[in-house]
């Protein structure tokens, strides 16, 4: 289930970040602490789909959903974050640390590719009770 508010999503290794401010695409909202992809150059909220390039996390909230590509930014940053777990056979464990995660959506990485229709996350750095740790490297 895709964010529908802010996210506060805690962070580890504070230092080990970069931030970069990019143009949104068109038609959409950006939740802060949510998960986010590139599509033809433009930011918009993680989701389960191909050929997305996943950057990292939202620091703000962004509704570009009235404008066009570009007319707004977002500050994305790269880091070490928590999100939410996928279930069952898409369950990541700690026997996963260090290989990639898929998108679920914007606050949810799985362990497989979901039969090719998910685009990669980032690696998944550690798990806990709580949720997945992930590594963004783009």
């Amino acid at each position: 289930m895709s964010l529908s508010a802010d996210r506060d999503t805690p962070q580890i290794c504070p230092f080990y970040t970069f931030l970069r401010q990019l143009p949104v695409k068109g038609g959409v909202k950006i939740y802060a602490g949510g998960m986010v992809v590139l599509d033809g150059g433009y930011a918009k909220p993680a989701a389960e789909a191909t050929g997305l390039v996943c950057i990292g996390r939202a620091e703000e909230y962004v509704d570009n959903s009235d404008g066009s590509d570009g007319d707004v930014f977002v500050n994305v940053r790269r880091g070490i974050f928590r999100y939410n777990n996928s279930s069952s056979d898409d369950e990541i464990t700690r026997a996963d640390i260090g290989s990639d995660c898929y998108l679920v959506d914007d606050e949810t990485v799985a362990k497989t590719n979901g039969s090719g229709t998910r685009s990669v996350a980032g690696k998944v750095f550690d798990v806990d009770d709580e949720g997945v740790w992930v590594e963004f490297y783009k």
